[in-house]
């Protein structure tokens, strides 16, 4: 098994623990548009999110906006990011457009969106499944010092998302590799293109975690150690409980 998850009470498997390792050595590492530090920070308020008191109240409001307050927080990032993190990771299901409009007015980019949410989704999809497996979640990476490239993708343009985004037709051979190929690319995966490299992790994390992209059309064989019906049912249930539009 991985040194990564050595100390688990129960066998990972390798190739998952190392799609983890990846993953959360590189939250600690220069994004696109977020230093080291500030990701990190984003994945401890992820983390600090769902104990919020605004937030517990928002949740049990007919509309989140009616309820006034101040998160509470660790005071690392800015109220905005606060509020971007807190409301993706405990109320994500009512998200609107408007919404992310304020959060645009407010002085956030969308590239600066787009990271934060990949960030947020990192975290959320490795501490479920530590939470599933009973055992404590990860220790937060170190952060490493860097400046983040703040590349942001020529030909990115507004389609089917709140953010532009990039069509397979418009790679370019910086982003070349980050839809699969032999089948179209997916709008979860488009969504994020804004940011190239965080399509890249996620997906990578989601192929290990979940099925890799061919593999979930491939009935003909099984992959896992349960049937892709079962892995399906139990991902309509998630979605279902989460309020996943999707």
């Amino acid at each position: 098994m991985s040194e990564f998850y050595a100390s688990a009470p129960i066998a990972i498997r390798d190739d998952l623990a190392a799609a983890h390792s990846r993953a959360w050595t590189r939250i600690g590492h220069p994004g696109t548009w977020w230093d080291g530090a500030q990701r990190v920070a984003i994945a401890a308020e992820t983390r600090r999110a769902p104990s919020c008191e605004l937030c517990g109240r928002r949740k049990e409001a007919p509309l989140p906006a009616a309820i006034e307050g101040r998160h509470d927080s660790l005071g690392a990032l800015p109220e905005v990011v606060v509020e971007l993190v807190h409301r993706i990771r405990t109320d994500p299901g009512r998200l609107s457009e408007r919404w992310f409009r304020s959060i645009i007015v407010a002085g956030l980019s969308e590239e600066q969106y787009v990271e934060t949410v990949s960030v947020v989704a990192h975290v959320v999809a490795i501490d479920a499944m530590a939470r599933g497996l009973g055992f404590d979640p990860l220790p937060l990476p170190q952060p490493e010092h860097g400046r983040p490239s703040q590349c942001r993708p020529v030909a990115a343009k507004l389609g089917g998302a709140w953010v532009p985004w990039l069509e397979p037709s418009d790679l370019t051979e910086q982003e070349v590799g980050i839809y699969p190929a032999g089948r179209p690319a997916a709008n979860i995966m488009k969504a994020m293109s804004l940011v190239p490299d965080e399509v890249k992790s996620f997906f990578d994390v989601v192929s290990h975690q979940y099925q890799a992209p061919l593999e979930m059309r491939d009935f003909s064989r099984e992959y896992r150690a349960i049937s892709h019906a079962q892995i399906e049912l139990l991902a309509g249930r998630v979605s279902a409980l989460n309020q996943c539009l999707y």
